[in-house]
């Protein structure tokens, strides 16, 4: 059974599991091509909020605002054109980088299905998010939801347990937080290191 996008659209949002099962036999250019529509939505939402936000900003700040905005009346133009180049760039490489990086963890769990079916799984998933998640609190609602929609698509491409795939995700989310706290953490430790770890008095090291 062949899909139409929009099929595609309300069967990864609302009925993913069925959705994933016709998509199993899909190539990764199918993926690409649907990830590709989504994103492009995206991306042209993005770039009309950025370019609304600013000329917001600027019509608060006054004349002293248009003054400071950067190439002054197309500053908005700009803002719209960056958002939407950001948006496409990072999303077509955040989907393969993030891809390969779930798969090794959907690998360790007993994964076997290649790692095209974790990228499409990925790809699929994004659905919410990448519809939904401009719109303010709905975004991270939408988060959930796509976190959720790619624990699914892991599960029937991969043929795995849920829990297993619950676990592939979760620990591919939970690996970089940590290892960016942790740079955080340690950026902050050395730029403040009196102030966070002041030594006993005497010493000279945040003491007297």
């Amino acid at each position: 059974m062949v899909l139409s996008i929009v099929e595609r659209i309300k069967g990864f949002l609302f009925s993913p599991s069925e959705t994933f099962d016709y998509s199993k036999e899909d190539t990764l250019c199918d993926a690409f091509k649907y990830f590709a529509v989504i994103l492009a939505i995206y991306a042209v939402i993005s770039a009309i909020i950025a370019a609304v936000v600013l000329s917001l900003i600027a019509t608060l700040m006054g004349p002293f605002g248009a003054a400071m905005m950067p190439f002054g009346a197309g500053a908005g133009a700009l803002a719209a054109i960056g958002a939407f180049v950001g948006a496409i760039v990072g999303g077509i490489i955040g989907i393969f980088i993030g891809g390969l990086w779930l798969h090794l963890w959907v690998y360790v769990v007993g994964g076997r299905n290649g790692v095209t079916q974790t990228i499409k799984a990925l790809t699929y998933g994004m659905t919410p998010s990448l519809l939904l998640g401009w719109i303010p609190v709905v975004g991270i609602i939408a988060m959930i939801w796509a976190l959720i929609v790619a624990i699914i698509g892991i599960r029937q491409l991969h043929e795995l347990s849920t829990g297993k795939a619950a676990l592939a995700v979760i620990i591919a989310i939970i690996i970089p937080v940590i290892i960016f706290g942790a740079l955080i953490a340690s950026f902050i430790a050395t730029m403040m290191p009196g102030q966070m770890f002041p030594g006993p008095r005497g010493t000279g090291f945040g003491g007297y």
